[in-house]
């Protein structure tokens, strides 16, 4: 991620420092807005005043191009729970792994993979960029969730970082349930929450131009 460092006035919000960077800045107005605010890796509202040495980060849209409203408070599930980012290939065999159970009558399996194409136009490959400390908080809290609303027995979710050709998996879900209804169900809701919240980016890489997902210009 790229750093600056930012002078404001004492006591100010951090929407006010974002105010000021749009001013120093102006060529921030043909880019969306921040999707959600951080300060020093945690989650935070416009009007929370900014102290000395704070670190303030301005969260881009994610590549579902959802807005990024902090994740809700839920009681632990009755399922284990496996979350990471990872440079290398996804393996389908060790996500499966970790969600297997003897009382599980279902596991069931979601692959993102890398399509070939753009809206007509040859890609070539995608990059993925996460904000480590945030996603890996969201993506369990994203598993959590699920095992929360149905009766896992485990749920897995991996994402891929860094450079990705065409056909590689770049985020594997797997969820074991003793039905398959609650497993389909509640791998759907984990892969919709992802992209909807957690803080990764996309940007698509294809024959003549590339573009970061969901932050495309204004207007």
């Amino acid at each position: 991620m790229r750093a600056l460092r930012l002078d404001v006035a004492p006591d100010s919000t951090v929407a006010q420092a974002w105010e000021a960077l749009r001013s120093s800045y102006p060529r921030l107005d043909r880019l969306p807005p921040p999707a959600a605010f951080a300060v020093n890796d945690e989650y935070v509202r416009p009007d929370t005043p900014l102290r000395d040495g704070d670190e303030l980060i301005l969260v881009p849209p994610v590549s579902g191009g959802a807005e990024l409203p902090p994740p809700q408070d839920t009681p632990p599930g009755g399922g284990g729970v496996h979350v990471a980012l990872t440079g290398e290939p996804i393996s389908i065999d060790e996500i499966v792994a970790r969600v297997r159970h003897p009382q599980a009558g279902a596991v069931v399996l979601f692959l993102g993979t890398v399509r070939d194409n753009r809206e007509g136009a040859r890609v070539h490959h995608l990059e993925y960029e996460a904000y480590e400390t945030l996603a890996l908080r969201d993506m369990h809290s994203v598993c959590e969730e699920a095992a929360a609303r149905w009766p896992l027995l485990g749920v897995a979710l991996v994402h891929r970082t860094g450079t990705l050709a065409v056909g590689e998996i770049s985020v594997a879900i797997a969820v074991a349930a003793p039905h398959r209804a609650d497993a389909f169900a509640a791998g759907k809701y984990a892969i919709d929450a992802l992209k909807q919240r957690v803080p990764i980016w996309k940007k698509e890489v294809w024959e003549g131009g590339e573009v970061w997902v969901g932050s495309e210009p204004a207007g």
